[in-house]
This record gives C-alpha cells, sequence and structure tokens, in this order.
C-alpha cells in the first residue's frame, strides 16, 4: 500500500465519491450546449456523411458480391 505524503491526509471512499460527484457538477457547467441553428447543422452533416458511407458500402459489396458470384457461379 503506498503511504500518504506528509501533510495530505488520507480520504475515505464515501469522501472520495463526494469529491468525484463534485468534480463531474463542476465540469458539466463548463459544458458549451450548440444553439438550434448549430445543432441542425451538424445533425445534418452528421446524416450525409452516414448516407454517403453507406452508398459506398453499398456499391462495395454489391461489386465483391457480383465478382464471387462470376468466379465461382
Amino acid at each position: 500500500m503506498a503511504k500518504s505524503s506528509p501533510g495530505q491526509t488520507r480520504l475515505g471512499p464515501i469522501a472520495l465519491l463526494m469529491r468525484f460527484v463534485r468534480q463531474v457538477f463542476a465540469e458539466l457547467r463548463k459544458v458549451v450546449r450548440p444553439t438550434r441553428q448549430e445543432l441542425i447543422t451538424y445533425s445534418s452533416v452528421v446524416l450525409v456523411f452516414v448516407l454517403i458511407v453507406m452508398a459506398f458500402i453499398g456499391l462495395v459489396d454489391y461489386a465483391v458480391g457480383q465478382g464471387v458470384l462470376a468466379l465461382f457461379g
């Protein structure tokens, strides 16, 4: 077990938990929430990107499927 340095007191599990909860709330106060317009813009960008990736994967899947079918079919 590691010894605490001089001048520091060891905290019990309840005190550690309470400090953790206080730190979580302190960090949550720092969070900047997006405006409605920013949220719409970010969501649109994500949806467009997902659609592009879906189309690419679908085309690659189709091409590989046709290649396998031609090779073994």
